[in-house]
C-alpha cells in the first residue's frame, strides 16, 4: 500500500520546465503559476502520500516554497537542491524562512569538505533530515557512501542500481552495514 509499505519521493528539478515566472507542465493545457503549482502538488500527495518532494518550486520562489512547507513540513520531506545548493547562507535563510525542511548536500557544490560539514551541522541544529547525494557522471569511488554514514546522513541519493558507479556506492553501504552489525 502507498505510503505504508511503499514510499514515493519525486525529484520535481522545477527549475528545469520554469520559464517567464511560469510552470510548463505537459500535461496541463496551460502553464501553471506558483499557487497552481502548489495545488497539483496536493493533488499528486493526495492520491500517492508522498514521503519526499525535492525542488518543488523555482530555485528563488522562496514565498511558494514557505506556504508548502508551512502545509505539507510536518508529513513530507520538503527539500531544497537547486534552493541551496549545500551553500551554508542559503540554507540559513531556508531555517529563518521556513522554506524546506530537508537539505541535500552534494560535497563538491560548495568546494570543501569543512564548508560541507558546517551546512550540515546547521541543518541538523535546526532539525532538518540531511539527504548525501552523489553528482551525475560519478566514478565508482565509493566514498560518499562512508562520507554519509560518517556525518549521520537521514538518506542517501545514488540513484537506480543500474550503473556500476551507483552499485559501488550501494555496495560499499552494504559494507559497512556489514562491519557494524
Amino acid at each position: 500500500e502507498m505510503g505504508r509499505d511503499v514510499f514515493l519521493g519525486l525529484d520535481v528539478a522545477s527549475d528545469s520546465f520554469y520559464k517567464d515566472g511560469s510552470y510548463q507542465i505537459r500535461d496541463k493545457s496551460s502553464p501553471l503559476d506558483d499557487n497552481g503549482l502548489l495545488e497539483y502538488y496536493k493533488t499528486i500527495n493526495n492520491q500517492y502520500h508522498l514521503a519526499v518532494l525535492e525542488d518543488p518550486f523555482y530555485e528563488d520562489g522562496w514565498g511558494s516554497w514557505q506556504k508548502l512547507t508551512a502545509e505539507f513540513g510536518n508529513q513530507i520531506a520538503i527539500v531544497g537542491d537547486d534552493l541551496l545548493a549545500t551553500n551554508f547562507k542559503r540554507v540559513q535563510k531556508a531555517i529563518t524562512e521556513k522554506a524546506c525542511n530537508t537539505v541535500l548536500i552534494k560535497p563538491n557544490q560548495i568546494g570543501t569538505i569543512s564548508e560541507t560539514l558546517s551546512v550540515i551541522k546547521l541543518a541538523k541544529e535546526a532539525n532538518w533530515k540531511v539527504i548525501v547525494s552523489h553528482r551525475s557522471g560519478e566514478t565508482n569511488d565509493s566514498f560518499i557512501a562512508d562520507f554519509a554514514v560518517g556525518i549521520g546522513a537521514d538518506y542517501v541519493k545514488f540513484g537506480a542500481p543500474a550503473r556500476g558507479e551507483r552499485v559501488a556506492k550501494y555496495n560499499r553501504l552494504s559494507s559497512i552495514e556489514n562491519e557494524t552489525h
